[in-house]
């Protein structure tokens, strides 16, 4: 009887993994067993599933996406990792594929594509695009070696962090104040660094770009 390929899915995005796991599931030969959007639970699903591929982001809530991918080279080394993200930095792909995954995909790759990538990395164990092969080409030729970052520079102290989370909920900098016991006015303050720190002109688009990298996760 012919097996199909077990699939484990971690994406901090509900809607864009949901789509993924439709496409999956509308084509043969591929079945999804699990999913999930933190690293830790990624690393218990692994032991508990056992699956043929995991298909994750780099942008993790809880864990960096880059500490996963070692984790599972360390634990799982026979483990087959199809990295899928929109973080397509010369330098990440560089690092990850030294890591030992077997492929990368962006986001915005047809949708084709992911199956093909699928098929592909289960009978030979890998997949490499034309960009992933100009990053490895490159990266040789220049010797990358330094960790890559995949918050583009941004550090958030505790109490930004706190503020960005409410942000999230939608509070108002009263609010804010209030459920941090600090004035609204500070409360604003750190509303306006955050702004500022991302490099964006307003609150929605400051919710927005925290989410695609990764500082919040979506429930």
């Amino acid at each position: 009887m012919f097996k199909e390929i077990d699939i484990l899915l971690a994406d901090h995005q509900p809607l864009f993994r949901y789509g993924v796991r439709q496409l999956l599931l509308d084509t043969p030969g591929i079945n999804v067993v699990g999913e999930t959007s933190r690293g830790v639970e990624l690393m218990a699903l692994v032991q508990e599933l056992n699956p043929d591929l995991i298909i994750m982001d780099l942008r993790l809530p809880d864990i960096d996406g880059l500490e996963v991918v070692e984790m599972l080279r360390q634990s799982y080394p026979e483990a087959k990792i199809l990295v899928l993200s929109d973080t397509m930095g010369e330098d990440v792909i560089v690092h990850v594929m030294r890591l030992g995954v077997s492929g990368f995909l962006a986001k915005d790759c047809a949708m084709e594509e992911l199956p093909l990538a699928i098929s592909e990395i289960y009978t030979s164990g890998t997949y490499m695009t034309p960009r992933v092969q100009k990053a490895l080409l490159h990266g040789v030729q220049h010797r990358h070696r330094t960790r890559p970052s995949l918050n583009h520079g941004i550090t958030l102290t505790d109490r930004e962090k706190e503020v960005l989370e409410l942000i999230c909920e939608g509070l108002t900098s009263a609010e804010i104040g209030e459920r941090l016991f600090i004035s609204p006015r500070t409360a604003e303050g750190h509303r306006k660094k955050l702004i500022a720190k991302f490099e964006v002109r307003n609150t929605a688009a400051l919710i927005i770009k925290a989410i695609k990298d990764g500082w919040l996760a979506v429930a």
